[in-house]
């Protein structure tokens, strides 16, 4: 608990047995629940992760959504604030507090970390994934107005603003789709830096020419999907208002306006 708040951490896992329990070791110590949610690992990770007193959660289906549906569904329900945390200790855990405590403050509902690198000089993400990010970077500020630096998954959000986004991706669009939603929700956000360092083992997705193939078209497939929703919602606004101008004079009533 920190400052009167239950908090919980899902870190979804698929074949992290080398870095999962340097994770875990790392969390800081006032995080009420920790739940790692494993995709399938063949290598021991959901044994280890319970022998550092983790709650596990088995999801056995591939996909980074899938883990993350199904490690909140071990959450508390009384859990104030969600984080989430990737297992090959790229991010660094003892920095959640980064995450947390602007929501803590009343700051925010939801902060985004922001991938920094640790020594300051070199790159903190690989270049497939510094071309991947700046594009649906900008494709989100071209089209939702709203300017985004990472797509990190290293993120906390009140848990009842998470909630409210109904999440359903079940895939590697999980994080987009929540920035995405969270803009149109309208909730507050905030993005913070963190210190990022090269994983260890090799990554799903950007370590294979696959990985990123698939990652990417994911990722653009989200965006289009939700900028088609935005553009018909918008037009249909934009129909009604019409509608309602052309059916004759609009009177003004003290509950919104009326037409005659």
């Amino acid at each position: 608990m920190r400052q009167g708040k239950r908090i919980a951490v899902v870190i979804p896992a698929l074949n992290e047995a080398p870095a999962i329990g340097m994770v875990l070791n790392a969390l800081p110590p006032w995080l009420d629940a920790v739940v790692v949610a494993d995709n399938g690992s063949t290598d021991g990770t959901a044994a280890i992760a319970a022998g550092h007193g983790a709650i596990v959660t088995d999801e056995p289906r591939r996909g980074y959504g899938r883990a993350c549906l199904a490690g909140i569904k071990a959450v508390p329900d009384s859990t104030d604030i969600l984080v989430f945390l990737d297992a090959d200790f790229s991010d660094l855990p003892e920095q959640m507090d980064r995450l947390v405590d602007p929501i803590l403050n009343g700051e925010a509902d939801m902060v985004l970390g922001s991938r920094q690198p640790v020594d300051g000089k070199s790159s903190a993400l690989t270049l497939q994934q510094k071309i991947g990010n700046d594009l649906a970077c900008m494709l989100i500020r071209v089209i939702w107005g709203c300017r985004y630096e990472d797509l990190g998954p290293f993120r906390a959000i009140r848990f009842n603003s998470y909630t409210a986004l109904g999440m359903a991706d079940k895939n590697y669009g999980w994080t987009i789709e929540m920035q995405i939603k969270a803009v149109e929700q309208g909730i507050e956000i905030r993005e913070v830096p963190v210190s990022y360092r090269p994983r260890i083992g090799q990554s799903k997705i950007s370590g294979t020419v696959s990985g990123v193939v698939s990652a990417g078209v994911k990722i653009l497939t989200v965006i289009a999907t939700h900028a088609i929703r935005k553009i018909r919602k918008d037009m249909g606004r934009k129909v009604g208002i019409q509608t309602i101008l052309e059916s004759g004079p609009v009177v003004r009533f003290r509950n919104g306006f009326g037409v005659r």
